[in-house]
């Protein structure tokens, strides 16, 4: 009964979060913001192979961890900045995945990059409500779509960074939402609760 309640109240939450990122996504490119917007996100690499994911607090679903530059920010400063303020960890940048330029819904180019953890504690964040370890093999179904392709770049024979377009319309956002939905019901996934037990970070140590 107060599991069904609480999920009942997760999910009552979602259309307030629905209609902020309605705005997010279709008012602000147009009447906001004065440049395209570019964000950075990392592949992190446990020394197992692993790759870090993290579930935010506005739209719910598996994600790969990162943000937005401050402005005149570099990229890579910015993305070492925003992991360590979401997930904990300091990490050393290997290589550069490719950029994704996504149009439609909320257009935007992610600039991703494969990282290993170089220290830190991993942690939880007001942006992050969670975060989890994951086998390459075995991503959790769900994963947001759009970041399997940056994943299986990461994954692939390093070379020349990779450029893909991509359209993100009505498909994308009817599977963004049924993912988010599925989240809130679930409220904390069952992979998470093995992978809380791990919470430190494989490959992590705190100076």
């Amino acid at each position: 009964m107060r599991a069904g309640l609480r999920a009942l109240g997760r999910l009552g939450r979602a259309p307030l979060v629905y209609a902020k990122l309605a705005f997010w996504g279709l008012a602000a490119p147009r009447v906001v913001e004065r440049a395209p917007l570019v964000v950075v996100q990392g592949v992190v690499r446990s020394e197992g192979g692993e790759i870090l994911l993290a579930v935010r607090s506005d739209l719910q679903g598996w994600e790969l961890p990162g943000g937005t530059p401050a402005r005149g920010e570099a990229l890579e400063a910015a993305l070492c900045r925003e992991l360590e303020e979401e997930t904990g960890l300091r990490v050393t940048i290997l290589r550069v995945v490719g950029d994704y330029i996504r149009t439609g819904f909320r257009p935007h180019t992610a600039r991703v990059y494969v990282c290993q953890v170089a220290g830190g504690r991993l942690r939880s964040s007001p942006e992050t409500l969670t975060l989890g370890w994951f086998d390459p093999a075995a991503l959790p179904d769900t994963l947001f779509p759009w970041y399997r392709a940056p994943i299986a770049d990461a994954l692939g024979v390093p070379g020349t960074p990779v450029r893909r377009y991509e359209h993100q319309g009505l498909s994308s956002i009817l599977s963004g939402m049924r993912i988010d939905l599925k989240t809130r019901a679930r409220g904390i996934p069952g992979e998470l609760r093995r992978l809380r037990r791990r919470e430190d970070g494989e490959g992590a140590e705190e100076d």
